[in-house]
C-alpha cells in the first residue's frame, strides 16, 4: 500500500545550506493538521545499497570508518544516487569501488525511507548475486576507509542481535534479503 504525499505549507524559508552530498534546510511550516512550527530537514538525493552474496552463501560487507559516530561500523556497500542516475547504476558502481566485486545478477529488494524524522532520504536495496572478484578494482574515494568483510547470514544476524555496530540501512536490507538467502546458495 502506498500512501500519497501531503505537502506542508511553507510559511517562511529560514535557512538553507547546500552541501557536497545533501542539503539542509530550516523552514517555518504549517503541517496538514494545522500545526505550525520550525522544522529542520536534510534533503538527500537517495542512496542505493547491495546485499552481495558469494556463490558459497557468504555476505560481503564493508567495515567502514564513519566520522559522525567516531567508529568503524559494518555496512553493506552503498552510495549516493548521482543526478540523472538510476539507483541500480549507482550500486553497480559502488559495489565495485567498495568491495572489488562485480555482480552478474541483480534483484530489487525494495525501497525504504531511512530517517523520516529529519530526512527525506530513500534507500533502494538490491540483492547482488553471481559475484566475480575484479582483477583490478576501481580506486576507492579518497575519504573512504574501508575493509571488506565476509560473513555468513547467521554471523551477521548474531552481530545485529548482540548490538554490534551495524547501520540501520544494512539491518533493514538484510531482513529484506533474508527470504532469498537460502535459495541463492550454490546458484
Amino acid at each position: 500500500m502506498s500512501i500519497g504525499k501531503e505537502l506542508p505549507q511553507i510559511l517562511q524559508q529560514r535557512l538553507f545550506f547546500s552541501g557536497r552530498k545533501f542539503n539542509f534546510e530550516v523552514n517555518r511550516l504549517r503541517l496538514p493538521n494545522g500545526a505550525e512550527g520550525d522544522w529542520e530537514c536534510v534533503r538527500h538525493p537517495g542512496g542505493a545499497l547491495a546485499v552481495p552474496v558469494t556463490t558459497d552463501g557468504k555476505l560481503v560487507l564493508v567495515r567502514q570508518y564513519r566520522f559522525a559516530v567516531c567508529r568503524r561500523i559494518w555496512e553493506f556497500p552503498a552510495g549516493t544516487v548521482e543526478p540523472n542516475e538510476d539507483p541500480k547504476q549507482t550500486i553497480q558502481r559502488e559495489i565495485e569501488e567498495e568491495t572489488g566485486y562485480r555482480a552478474t545478477s541483480w534483484q530489487k529488494l525494495g525501497q525504504f525511507i531511512l530517517a523520516p524524522g529529519y530526512s527525506d532520504e530513500i534507500i533502494y536495496a538490491f540483492l547482488a548475486l553471481g559475484l566475480e572478484k575484479l582483477e583490478v578494482p576501481p580506486r576507492q574515494d579518497e575519504d573512504e576507509d574501508i575493509e571488506v568483510v565476509l560473513m555468513t547470514p547467521e554471523e551477521l544476524e548474531k552481530a545485529i542481535l548482540e548490538g554490534e555496530p551495524v547501520d540501520a540501512k544494512s539491518i533493514s536490507s538484510f531482513f529484506l534479503a533474508k527470504p532469498f538467502l537460502t535459495r541463492t546458495v550454490g546458484s
